[in-house]
């Protein structure tokens, strides 16, 4: 066993999934596999291309130890996996949860008797960092306390899963766009076709995923290929509008390409076969260099943008979410939705990609009236100073466009919006308060890590994981059935109840409706 492994005990748990067997492994009271292909290894030919159909194997893989993850950067602006990760290309795989007991050698009768709800985690990273292995024992709160099935998955990141290059595609060397989304449709494919050995119900699945995550979550339900293979999603914190037409994304790539092929700004574009041939024939190391650069650059060259995004293809994803949203086109499941207290609190230093700085504030407001700027400008005293940046920054990227999403989304499907508010002293103390991701820690019951017991060093760690089991209940009630507490109501854009998550929770009608009133007449980029 590898060392991820050391404290399993050895099961009887082989699975006949697409492609082979897997055998698990048994962890305190749940079942899990780890590894498993979802698609074939998008490698040599494969490289950006569409994923392809699992490559079958033989005999029994045993599903000890998570997969590859995905290219990243050790030294990026978000820190990528550590050193030591097995790192590589192929790196679709996905990983299984289950509560402990129920054998996947029980009759097909017994197994439909005992079929649960499925809960796929989407993991974030701002598409550039991130995998299913970051926690190796996240999900298993949620398995114990809800009987649920957790499912997460690698997908392709970075230039490799979310740049744009089919403006190179050839009849030779054809070129896809939205790797990394059409990664998960087929991880959630795979759930449809895998789960049920496992014990899982694959009319009874929940999608769920936070920043890029949620992103994801938000434009999955946009895309017609993802129809039919989730119930209910859950978004939390996400960046909906983070979905760009084709023609910026087509200069973003030309872009990348030219730094690859050591071109400085501005110079001469790269023809199509030199572009081929770079793309193609560049070790993955050199693709993270160069994302890292381009990464960097964005935030200030195009301010308000986030470049690695799923593109609006006209075919995989025909049209931006939030006009899906508003028309009714988005999938008609019901939705949770909310974000974090202070979302832009987090972006500082080498996380600072937000519109928080003066000059990409500036740009911002140049794409509406001065009498909308000036009305938005007083809903944060002291902009641009530092505080009020990041409030602003953050409620562009992550709040306005996620209230957005409800509004619009709660004329065809139950929708029940959030805030999680709560957070431990010292990081209110260091100016941090609730921020981005901080509701991971809750939600996963991950608050005996070293990050989890250094935040409460000065207290709140009771109410802290109090909140998370709160959260839990929540996201596992609607898991289940589609329902929550009575205590919480399904938004409507009248009153536009929020459950407002902190030391008691409580639900607002339509909090910081002043904000909100004032970033509604932000129309050009909503």
């Amino acid at each position: 066993m590898t060392s991820l492994a050391m404290s399993y005990l050895p099961s009887e748990l082989d699975v006949e999934v697409t492609g082979g067997v897997v055998r698990g492994v048994r962890e305190r009271a749940v079942d899990a596999w780890r590894g498993i292909p979802y698609a074939a290894p998008p490698v040599g030919d494969l490289r950006f291309r569409a994923p392809q159909p699992v490559v079958p194997w033989v005999g029994a893989r045993f599903g000890d130890s998570f997969g590859k993850v995905a290219p990243q950067s050790r030294k990026g602006a978000f820190l990528g996996a550590p050193e030591g990760t097995p790192m590589g290309e192929d790196c679709l795989t996905i990983n299984v949860i289950a509560p402990a007991g129920v054998s996947p050698s029980a009759s097909a009768a017994v197994r439909a008797a005992q079929l649960r709800p499925v809960m796929v985690f989407i993991h974030g990273g701002a598409y550039s960092v991130g995998s299913s292995r970051e926690f190796p024992q996240q999900g298993e709160a949620l398995v114990r306390q809800g009987g649920v099935l957790y499912v997460s998955f690698n997908y392709r990141i970075g230039a490799l899963g979310y740049l744009d290059f089919s403006r190179y595609s050839t009849q030779e060397r054809p070129i896809e766009s939205n790797l990394g989304l059409r990664d998960q449709v087929a991880a959630l494919e795979w759930v449809r076709d895998n789960i049920r050995a496992f014990g899982g119900d694959p009319d009874n699945v929940t999608i769920f995923g936070e920043s890029a995550g949620g992103n994801a979550v938000t434009t999955l339900l946009a895309v017609p290929a993802a129809g039919g293979l989730f119930a209910r999603a859950i978004a939390q914190s996400p960046p909906p509008n983070a979905v760009y037409p084709a023609e910026l994304t087509a200069h973003w790539a030309g872009e990348f390409v030219a730094a690859l092929d050591g071109a400085k700004p501005g110079e001469e574009e790269t023809d199509t076969a030199r572009a081929v041939e770079l793309l193609t024939g560049s070790p993955w190391s050199r693709l993270v260099e160069v994302t890292d650069a381009i990464m960097l650059r964005t935030p200030d060259e195009y301010p308000g943008t986030i470049s690695l995004c799923p593109v609006i293809d006209g075919d995989f994803l025909p049209e931006r979410p939030l006009d899906a949203f508003k028309a009714g086109r988005a999938a008609p499941v019901p939705l949770i939705i909310g974000t974090n207290d202070r979302e832009g609190s987090l972006f500082r230093k080498r996380l600072d990609i937000l519109a928080t700085t003066p000059k990409r504030i500036a740009a911002v407001f140049a794409r509406t009236d001065p009498d909308a700027r000036r009305e938005i400008e007083a809903q944060y005293p002291g902009l641009p100073r530092r505080r009020a940046a990041l409030d602003f920054g953050g409620d562009y990227a992550f709040w306005f466009p996620s209230v957005k999403v409800a509004e619009r989304h709660a004329r065809f499907a139950p929708v029940y919006f959030y805030r999680f508010d709560i957070a431990p002293r010292l990081l209110r103390l260091a100016g941090y308060d609730a921020t981005h991701g901080l509701e991971l820690f809750a939600l996963f019951d991950r608050m005996d890590e070293w990050f989890g017991r250094a935040i409460t060093t000065l207290g709140g760690r009771r109410a802290f994981v109090a909140a998370g089991e709160r959260m839990r209940r929540a996201w596992l009630s609607f898991a289940h059935d589609g329902t929550v507490d009575e205590s919480w109501p399904a938004y409507e854009p009248e009153a536009r109840s929020t459950l407002i998550i902190d030391t008691v929770d409580r639900v607002e009608s339509d909090p910081r409706s002043g904000r909100r009133r004032a970033w509604q007449r932000f129309v050009p980029h909503l």
